[in-house]
Protein backbone atom coordinates (compact mmCIF):
# COMPACT_ATOMS: atom_id res chain seq x y z
CA UNK A 1 0.00 0.00 0.00
CA UNK A 2 1.37 3.97 -1.09
CA UNK A 3 1.68 6.05 1.67
CA UNK A 4 -1.03 8.74 2.17
CA UNK A 5 1.62 11.27 0.96
CA UNK A 6 1.69 9.32 -2.15
CA UNK A 7 -1.97 8.86 -2.60
CA UNK A 8 -2.50 12.73 -1.66
CA UNK A 9 0.22 13.32 -4.89
CA UNK A 10 -2.02 10.93 -7.31
CA UNK A 11 -4.76 13.36 -6.77
CA UNK A 12 -3.68 16.99 -5.56
CA UNK A 13 -0.57 18.78 -6.22
CA UNK A 14 1.48 18.76 -3.31
CA UNK A 15 3.46 21.90 -2.13
CA UNK A 16 6.08 22.47 0.70
CA UNK A 17 5.20 25.30 3.08
CA UNK A 18 9.21 26.15 4.15
CA UNK A 19 12.21 27.71 3.34
CA UNK A 20 14.37 24.48 4.56
CA UNK A 21 16.27 24.02 1.42
CA UNK A 22 17.37 20.43 2.73
CA UNK A 23 13.40 19.44 3.89
CA UNK A 24 12.25 20.07 -0.20
CA UNK A 25 15.09 18.22 -1.21
CA UNK A 26 13.90 15.54 0.62
CA UNK A 27 10.56 15.58 0.44
CA UNK A 28 10.27 16.18 -3.30
CA UNK A 29 7.08 18.36 -3.73
CA UNK A 30 6.11 20.07 -6.71
CA UNK A 31 5.79 23.46 -5.75
CA UNK A 32 7.50 25.07 -2.44
CA UNK A 33 6.05 28.71 -1.04
CA UNK A 34 8.24 30.50 1.58
CA UNK A 35 7.33 33.69 3.83
CA UNK A 36 8.82 36.03 6.63
CA UNK A 37 8.39 33.71 9.16
CA UNK A 38 10.10 30.87 7.28
CA UNK A 39 12.95 32.87 5.43
CA UNK A 40 13.71 34.26 9.00
CA UNK A 41 14.17 30.65 10.14
CA UNK A 42 15.69 29.22 7.50
CA UNK A 43 18.00 32.32 7.31
CA UNK A 44 19.25 31.45 10.73
CA UNK A 45 20.44 27.65 10.19
CA UNK A 46 24.30 27.48 9.45
CA UNK A 47 23.38 25.29 6.30
CA UNK A 48 22.24 28.23 4.75
CA UNK A 49 25.06 30.83 5.86
CA UNK A 50 26.76 30.89 1.82
CA UNK A 51 23.10 32.27 1.12
CA UNK A 52 22.91 34.70 3.75
CA UNK A 53 26.72 35.75 3.41
CA UNK A 54 26.37 36.32 -0.11
CA UNK A 55 23.38 38.67 0.66
CA UNK A 56 24.86 40.52 3.01
CA UNK A 57 28.25 41.02 1.06
CA UNK A 58 26.02 42.51 -1.62
CA UNK A 59 24.38 44.83 0.43
CA UNK A 60 27.19 45.95 2.08
CA UNK A 61 28.25 47.29 -1.14
CA UNK A 62 25.15 48.93 -1.67
CA UNK A 63 24.94 51.34 0.93
CA UNK A 64 22.43 54.28 1.16
CA UNK A 65 19.61 54.26 3.57
CA UNK A 66 17.99 50.95 1.63
CA UNK A 67 20.30 48.85 1.96
CA UNK A 68 18.38 46.53 4.81
CA UNK A 69 15.55 46.06 2.82
CA UNK A 70 17.63 45.75 -0.62
CA UNK A 71 19.63 43.14 1.16
CA UNK A 72 16.04 41.21 2.49
CA UNK A 73 15.01 41.37 -1.28
CA UNK A 74 18.37 39.81 -2.38
CA UNK A 75 18.25 37.32 0.96
CA UNK A 76 14.22 36.22 -0.67
CA UNK A 77 15.63 35.92 -3.98
CA UNK A 78 18.92 33.82 -2.92
CA UNK A 79 16.30 31.15 -1.06
CA UNK A 80 14.13 31.37 -3.81
CA UNK A 81 16.66 30.65 -6.85
CA UNK A 82 17.96 27.82 -4.65
CA UNK A 83 14.11 26.17 -4.32
CA UNK A 84 13.71 26.94 -7.96
CA UNK A 85 16.40 24.41 -8.68
CA UNK A 86 15.14 22.04 -6.79
CA UNK A 87 11.42 21.84 -7.33
CA UNK A 88 10.23 20.80 -10.69
CA UNK A 89 7.23 23.60 -10.31
CA UNK A 90 7.12 27.24 -8.86
CA UNK A 91 8.42 28.96 -6.21
CA UNK A 92 6.27 32.09 -4.22
CA UNK A 93 8.30 34.87 -3.28
CA UNK A 94 6.38 37.09 -0.91
CA UNK A 95 5.67 41.08 -1.44
CA UNK A 96 6.55 42.57 1.99
CA UNK A 97 3.26 42.20 4.54
CA UNK A 98 3.46 46.06 5.35
CA UNK A 99 2.91 46.91 1.63
CA UNK A 100 -0.26 44.89 2.31
CA UNK A 101 -2.27 48.35 1.78
CA UNK A 102 -0.13 49.87 -1.18
CA UNK A 103 -1.23 48.84 -4.62
CA UNK A 104 1.69 50.99 -6.28
CA UNK A 105 4.16 49.52 -4.11
CA UNK A 106 3.17 45.85 -4.76
CA UNK A 107 3.50 46.39 -8.51
CA UNK A 108 7.17 47.85 -7.61
CA UNK A 109 8.23 45.26 -5.64
CA UNK A 110 6.86 42.54 -8.02
CA UNK A 111 8.34 43.69 -10.74
CA UNK A 112 11.45 44.47 -9.36
CA UNK A 113 11.62 40.43 -7.97
CA UNK A 114 10.67 39.23 -11.07
CA UNK A 115 13.32 41.15 -13.17
CA UNK A 116 15.83 39.89 -10.85
CA UNK A 117 14.72 36.21 -10.86
CA UNK A 118 15.04 36.95 -15.10
CA UNK A 119 18.45 37.86 -14.50
CA UNK A 120 19.61 35.18 -12.77
CA UNK A 121 18.08 32.39 -15.61
CA UNK A 122 14.77 32.47 -13.40
CA UNK A 123 11.98 32.61 -15.91
CA UNK A 124 8.77 34.39 -14.63
CA UNK A 125 6.84 31.29 -15.46
CA UNK A 126 8.35 29.50 -12.61
CA UNK A 127 7.92 31.92 -9.90
CA UNK A 128 4.08 32.97 -8.40
CA UNK A 129 4.40 36.41 -6.25
CA UNK A 130 2.41 36.08 -3.11
CA UNK A 131 0.52 38.66 -2.32
CA UNK A 132 -1.68 39.55 1.14
CA UNK A 133 -5.84 39.34 -0.16
CA UNK A 134 -6.60 42.88 0.84
CA UNK A 135 -8.35 44.85 -1.32
CA UNK A 136 -5.34 46.67 -2.65
CA UNK A 137 -3.52 43.49 -2.58
CA UNK A 138 -6.09 42.41 -5.37
CA UNK A 139 -5.78 45.29 -7.29
CA UNK A 140 -1.97 44.80 -7.72
CA UNK A 141 -2.35 41.00 -8.47
CA UNK A 142 -5.07 42.21 -11.13
CA UNK A 143 -2.48 44.20 -13.35
CA UNK A 144 0.14 41.89 -12.33
CA UNK A 145 -1.46 38.96 -14.31
CA UNK A 146 -2.40 41.13 -17.12
CA UNK A 147 1.63 41.77 -17.11
CA UNK A 148 2.00 37.76 -17.21
CA UNK A 149 3.13 37.71 -13.96
CA UNK A 150 1.43 35.17 -11.64
CA UNK A 151 0.15 36.11 -7.96
CA UNK A 152 -0.76 33.52 -5.33
CA UNK A 153 -3.08 35.57 -2.85
CA UNK A 154 -2.27 34.91 1.04
CA UNK A 155 -4.06 35.38 3.72
CA UNK A 156 -7.37 34.15 2.19
CA UNK A 157 -10.45 33.62 5.00
CA UNK A 158 -13.40 34.20 3.30
CA UNK A 159 -15.10 33.83 0.28
CA UNK A 160 -15.50 37.49 -0.50
CA UNK A 161 -11.78 37.54 -0.64
CA UNK A 162 -11.88 34.24 -2.90
CA UNK A 163 -14.59 36.01 -5.46
CA UNK A 164 -12.99 39.34 -5.93
CA UNK A 165 -9.22 36.84 -6.30
CA UNK A 166 -11.60 35.39 -9.30
CA UNK A 167 -12.97 38.29 -11.17
CA UNK A 168 -9.09 39.92 -11.00
CA UNK A 169 -7.88 36.58 -13.04
CA UNK A 170 -5.57 35.72 -10.12
CA UNK A 171 -3.92 33.00 -10.91
CA UNK A 172 -3.91 31.27 -7.61
CA UNK A 173 -5.58 31.75 -3.98
CA UNK A 174 -4.28 30.37 -0.55
CA UNK A 175 -7.18 30.05 1.85
CA UNK A 176 -6.06 29.04 5.21
CA UNK A 177 -7.65 26.08 7.29
CA UNK A 178 -5.71 26.01 10.42
CA UNK A 179 -6.16 29.67 11.49
CA UNK A 180 -9.69 29.46 10.76
CA UNK A 181 -10.26 26.61 13.24
CA UNK A 182 -7.79 28.86 15.67
CA UNK A 183 -9.93 31.36 15.78
CA UNK A 184 -13.28 29.20 16.09
CA UNK A 185 -11.70 27.21 18.87
CA UNK A 186 -10.58 30.59 20.83
CA UNK A 187 -13.84 31.84 20.52
CA UNK A 188 -14.73 29.05 22.35
CA UNK A 189 -17.02 26.74 19.46
CA UNK A 190 -16.43 23.01 18.76
CA UNK A 191 -15.56 20.18 18.80
CA UNK A 192 -14.65 19.63 15.12
CA UNK A 193 -14.06 16.88 13.47
CA UNK A 194 -12.42 16.68 10.40
CA UNK A 195 -15.36 17.22 8.25
CA UNK A 196 -16.73 19.86 10.58
CA UNK A 197 -13.38 21.47 10.76
CA UNK A 198 -14.41 25.43 9.71
CA UNK A 199 -11.27 25.94 7.79
CA UNK A 200 -12.28 22.57 5.85
CA UNK A 201 -15.89 23.89 5.67
CA UNK A 202 -14.45 27.55 4.12
CA UNK A 203 -11.80 25.54 1.57
CA UNK A 204 -14.49 23.68 0.08
CA UNK A 205 -17.21 25.78 -0.25
CA UNK A 206 -14.59 28.40 -2.01
CA UNK A 207 -13.26 25.16 -4.20
CA UNK A 208 -17.22 24.69 -5.10
CA UNK A 209 -17.84 27.68 -5.88
CA UNK A 210 -14.94 27.86 -8.26
CA UNK A 211 -15.86 24.90 -10.15
CA UNK A 212 -19.63 25.77 -10.11
CA UNK A 213 -18.62 28.84 -12.32
CA UNK A 214 -16.05 27.40 -13.90
CA UNK A 215 -13.44 29.58 -13.03
CA UNK A 216 -9.81 28.65 -13.30
CA UNK A 217 -7.73 29.96 -10.24
CA UNK A 218 -6.18 27.48 -8.84
CA UNK A 219 -7.25 26.79 -5.03
CA UNK A 220 -4.73 25.87 -2.31
CA UNK A 221 -5.38 25.08 0.75
CA UNK A 222 -2.72 26.34 3.33
CA UNK A 223 -1.88 26.34 7.10
CA UNK A 224 -2.70 23.02 8.34
CA UNK A 225 -2.75 21.84 11.97
CA UNK A 226 -2.89 18.08 11.46
CA UNK A 227 -2.70 15.76 8.88
CA UNK A 228 -6.92 15.05 9.53
CA UNK A 229 -7.60 18.91 7.52
CA UNK A 230 -5.23 17.56 4.80
CA UNK A 231 -7.27 14.14 4.33
CA UNK A 232 -10.47 16.09 4.81
CA UNK A 233 -9.34 17.97 1.68
CA UNK A 234 -7.97 15.31 -0.50
CA UNK A 235 -8.56 16.00 -4.57
CA UNK A 236 -8.24 19.82 -3.78
CA UNK A 237 -6.26 21.45 -6.74
CA UNK A 238 -3.11 21.97 -4.47
CA UNK A 239 -2.34 21.65 -0.68
CA UNK A 240 0.78 23.02 0.96
CA UNK A 241 2.08 21.53 4.09
CA UNK A 242 4.27 21.81 6.20
CA UNK A 243 7.47 19.24 6.04
CA UNK A 244 6.29 17.52 9.98
CA UNK A 245 2.61 17.05 8.59
CA UNK A 246 4.19 15.48 5.02
CA UNK A 247 6.26 13.17 7.04
CA UNK A 248 3.60 11.97 8.95
CA UNK A 249 1.67 11.59 5.74
CA UNK A 250 4.62 9.89 4.40
CA UNK A 251 4.72 7.23 7.48
CA UNK A 252 0.50 6.60 7.33
CA UNK A 253 -0.41 3.56 4.96
CA UNK A 254 -3.62 3.51 5.31
CA UNK A 255 -6.38 4.35 2.85
CA UNK A 256 -6.66 7.61 1.81
CA UNK A 257 -10.49 8.95 0.00
CA UNK A 258 -10.73 11.59 -2.24
CA UNK A 259 -13.11 14.04 -1.02
CA UNK A 260 -12.86 16.73 -3.78
CA UNK A 261 -12.92 16.85 -7.42
CA UNK A 262 -13.74 19.30 -10.29
CA UNK A 263 -17.50 18.58 -10.07
CA UNK A 264 -17.98 19.06 -6.72
CA UNK A 265 -20.13 22.12 -6.31
CA UNK A 266 -22.19 21.23 -2.89
CA UNK A 267 -23.13 24.40 -1.37
CA UNK A 268 -21.59 26.41 -3.96
CA UNK A 269 -23.24 29.89 -4.04
CA UNK A 270 -23.66 32.17 -6.78
CA UNK A 271 -21.52 34.10 -8.64
CA UNK A 272 -20.47 37.18 -6.72
CA UNK A 273 -19.15 40.46 -8.35
CA UNK A 274 -18.11 43.12 -5.89
CA UNK A 275 -16.88 46.72 -5.96
CA UNK A 276 -14.28 48.02 -2.97
CA UNK A 277 -17.71 49.37 -1.23
CA UNK A 278 -19.29 45.41 -1.16
CA UNK A 279 -16.17 43.82 -0.67
CA UNK A 280 -15.15 45.84 2.58
CA UNK A 281 -18.39 45.34 3.93
CA UNK A 282 -18.70 41.69 3.33
CA UNK A 283 -15.00 41.42 4.82
CA UNK A 284 -16.10 43.47 7.71
CA UNK A 285 -19.48 41.26 8.34
CA UNK A 286 -16.96 38.43 8.66
CA UNK A 287 -15.46 38.82 12.63
CA UNK A 288 -13.35 35.83 11.74
CA UNK A 289 -11.90 36.99 8.59
CA UNK A 290 -11.35 40.13 9.50
CA UNK A 291 -9.37 39.32 12.53
CA UNK A 292 -7.51 37.00 10.73
CA UNK A 293 -6.52 39.25 7.78
CA UNK A 294 -5.23 41.90 10.06
CA UNK A 295 -3.52 39.48 12.64
CA UNK A 296 -1.63 37.73 9.95
CA UNK A 297 -0.55 40.86 8.10
CA UNK A 298 0.94 41.75 12.05
CA UNK A 299 2.59 38.73 12.16
CA UNK A 300 4.29 38.69 9.29
CA UNK A 301 4.84 42.57 9.30
CA UNK A 302 6.79 41.25 12.98
CA UNK A 303 9.06 38.39 11.46
CA UNK A 304 9.80 40.94 8.86
CA UNK A 305 11.05 43.62 11.18
CA UNK A 306 12.93 40.71 13.05
CA UNK A 307 14.71 39.41 9.48
CA UNK A 308 15.48 43.33 9.02
CA UNK A 309 17.11 44.22 12.62
CA UNK A 310 19.27 40.87 12.08
CA UNK A 311 20.31 41.59 8.61
CA UNK A 312 21.45 45.60 9.87
CA UNK A 313 23.54 44.10 12.19
CA UNK A 314 25.15 41.76 10.09
CA UNK A 315 25.53 44.56 7.20
CA UNK A 316 26.54 47.10 10.09
CA UNK A 317 29.56 44.17 10.94
CA UNK A 318 30.21 44.08 7.27
CA UNK A 319 30.96 47.42 6.77
CA UNK A 320 32.70 47.69 9.78
CA UNK A 321 35.33 45.23 8.94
Amino acid sequence: MPSKLDQLRAMTVVVSDTGDIETVRRLKPQDCTTNPTLLLKAAEMPAYAHLVDEAIAWGAKQGGKGAVEATCDRLALNFGAELAGIVPGRVSTEVDADLSFDTQATLAKARAFIKSYEERGVGRERILIKIASTWEGIRAAEVLQKEGIDCNLTLLFALAQAAACADAGVFLISPFVGRILDWHVKAGTGPYTAQTDPGVVSVKQIYAYYKKHGISTVVMGASFRNTGEIEALAGCDRLTIGPSLLDELAKDEGTLVRQLDPTYVEGAPERLHLDEKSFRFALNEDQMATEKLSDGIRSFVKDLRSLRTLVAKRLESAQAA
